[in-house]
């Protein structure tokens, strides 16, 4: 049956309105964010089938998920787990079975089926395949019913994003202001990795480059400091007593965070905030984290945590704490916008990582602003597309994670 915008070749916005009309709500105009930048015309979209799974590695270290139908659109995912590039593509292909045949619109049911069917659940190899097929099923919803996936979260809670850049001394701060960066994150400055207790001099080296970034980026910039779970609790508490005269944004994994007792007493002993999550995963990690008060700020991985789905569930729990969310995203353009789309929807986001704002990837990259922020995707589904011509040389990759020993007794150390 031929819908009454097809009939008529009226667009998809007056049908819409038309409808309303009828409802008794003639004079109701929705918000123009309600639609997508092309509204288009209506498609017989009563059955839907996923028909295909593809998988490929893109240079420096990504995986990007492309998820095919019968009627012609297809859904973006980044099911990325850092150093298990092919781990990943296994996980992927174990799962086409299940998915083959399904209407790819019942993301939630899919999601569960995946999850709870695995029996062994949760880990970083089964949340991670999970994480990039729900990005590429909500980009296919959204491409079908013509809408920024945002919206079918509930419509957009802001029009922009603020994100962060990168540095690791003045001079790169510097540069990052001039580029327009309002946020940057830098790690802890060290001339070999740290021992499980260091000495004044190790302290006094990290503080001194953190006082040279603050000296450069001035009071108005914030600037948050990654100890990425390296720093031993015993090192962690004596490091951030002494940064806190310069006002760190947060405090970054200042231990493992798999031992949430441990960074909750480093949380009680500072005023500055503690953000962890980027190795939390589901809703059920990161309850524990925030019913143990052991951070202020929750950082889920959108390509670890559980994609979307349970991103936005993280972002509820967290919002009953009040705590915001400020995504961990080192990945590539499809996880940017699969965070900024979440961004766009949740009312306690806080700032958003990116490492590439999808230049040489995406027919549209995103464009830093004046203001520090991108906007928000406003085409349907995620609202990016790849650029095949543009990303032939980046096909490919062996990325291994870095291998790091103690520099005294060549013992194994953290990166």
């Amino acid at each position: 049956m031929k819908s009454p915008a097809k009939k008529s070749g009226m667009s998809r916005r007056s049908a819409i309105q038309s409808v309303l009309g009828v409802a008794g709500m003639g004079t109701m105009v929705l918000p123009q964010t309600s639609y997508a930048a092309s509204p288009g015309h209506f498609a017989d979209y009563s059955k839907v089938k996923i028909t295909k799974l593809e998988t490929f590695l893109v240079k420096p270290r990504w995986i990007f998920l492309k998820i095919h139908t019968d009627v012609g659109v297809y859904g973006l995912g980044e099911p990325l787990l850092e150093g298990r590039a092919l781990t990943i593509q296994t996980a992927i292909k174990e799962v086409e079975p299940y998915l083959i045949g399904k209407d790819p619109r019942h993301v939630v049911h899919h999601w569960q089926a995946i999850y709870r069917h695995a029996f062994y659940r949760g880990g970083p190899i089964l949340t991670s395949a999970l994480s990039g097929i729900d990005h590429a099923l909500w980009d296919i919803k959204g491409k079908l019913l013509n809408v920024p996936v945002y919206e079918l979260l509930g419509g957009p809670t802001r029009d922009r994003v603020r994100i962060y850049g990168r540095a690791s001394n003045a001079e790169d701060i510097k540069k990052r202001k001039a580029e327009g960066y309002t946020v940057i994150k830098t790690g802890v400055a060290h001339k070999n990795p740290a021992n499980i207790v260091e000495n004044p001099q190790f302290i006094k080296y990290a503080v001194d480059n953190f006082a040279s970034l603050r000296e450069a980026g001035g009071p108005e910039m914030d600037i948050a400091i990654d100890f990425h779970g390296n720093i031993s609790p015993q090192t962690a508490k004596v490091l951030i007593k002494q940064l806190e005269p310069f006002q760190p944004m947060f405090i970054e994994e200042p231990c493992q965070a798999q031992n949430v007792d441990i960074m909750a007493d480093i949380a009680r002993g500072t005023h500055l905030p503690i953000a962890a999550g980027e190795r939390i995963f589901t809703k059920w990690g990161f309850r524990e984290l925030l019913e143990k008060k052991a951070v202020s700020i929750v950082q889920p991985d959108l390509c670890h945590a559980g994609g979307i789905t349970e991103g936005r569930l993280i972002a509820g729990m967290a919002e009953a704490y009040y705590v915001p969310v400020a995504p961990h995203n080192p990945m590539g353009p499809i996880s940017l916008a699969v965070g900024l789309h979440l961004a766009a929807s949740i009312p306690n986001f806080l700032v958003q990582e990116q490492v590439s704002l999808g230049e040489g990837y995406i027919k549209k990259p995103f464009k830093l602003q004046s203001d520090g922020t991108v906007m928000i995707p406003n085409g349907p589904g995620l609202g990016i597309e790849l650029d095949d011509a543009l990303m032939k040389d980046k096909i490919g990759h062996d990325w291994k994670n870095p291998e790091l020993y103690n520099a005294l007794d060549g013992s194994v150390v953290d990166w």
